[in-house]
């Protein structure tokens, strides 16, 4: 499903024009992604939670030289399904 299939079937269900939906749709989308930059944990009862976790700092591999590099750390978006949404994908 994309984008505008997702505004499409949010527009239809909620009786809104597409253009409504699709504000309502990206004002969720960076009220999540201003919660995660500020470190936060957004929480959706029934569908899951998204947070920041830290990626620690590696070695790895130049594909094309093979040579080692240093991969540094970082923080990383992650998301952890609901059971409510779990048992309903099953």
């Amino acid at each position: 499903m994309t984008k505008a299939n997702l505004v499409e079937r949010m527009a239809k269900d909620a009786g809104v024009t597409k253009k409504a939906a699709e504000a309502a749709l990206d004002s969720v989308l960076k009220g999540i992604r201003d919660s995660l930059k500020k470190g936060r944990k957004v929480t959706l009862v029934g569908f899951g939670t998204f947070q920041v976790s830290r990626r620690a700092a590696r070695n790895g591999r130049n594909p094309q030289t093979g040579r080692a590099i240093r991969i540094p750390a970082t923080k990383v978006p992650r998301f952890k399904p609901g059971k409510a949404f779990k048992n309903a994908v099953r």
